[in-house]
């Protein structure tokens, strides 16, 4: 398992990935990077764990928005069958990485 460091608001977190991961996880690191800046540009003086909750939820909205478009995009073409409606094994397998990944980085967290 390889280990990366990654930093987010000017603190530095080692997290555990598959082997090969690595520029995968520094990329999603960049993205929760980008949304704490976003809130922070909004002028919320917040702490830190305040700040990953916020920029968690406004992750977890784009990824509603995303599935709720996909849903609609299925329901448009019922011509695909069940073929649409088999889960993505690929997505499934990235957003189980990401679940580990967000309970890690809460467990980081709570050590003091």
């Amino acid at each position: 398992m390889a280990q990366v460091t990654v930093k987010i608001n000017g603190y530095t977190y080692t997290v555990g990935c598959e082997d090969g991961q690595e520029d995968h996880l520094i990329a999603m690191s960049f993205q929760v990077e980008s949304r704490v800046e976003s809130i922070k540009a909004l002028g919320s003086q917040s702490g830190e764990a305040r700040l990953l909750v916020l920029a968690s939820l406004l992750m977890v909205d784009e990824i509603h928005d995303l599935r709720v478009e996909i849903e609609a995009m299925r329901a448009a073409k019922p011509t695909m069958g069940l073929q649409a409606d088999k889960a993505d094994p690929e997505l499934s397998r990235k957003l189980g990485r990401l679940a580990i990944r967000a309970e890690q980085i809460a467990a980081d967290l709570e050590q003091p």
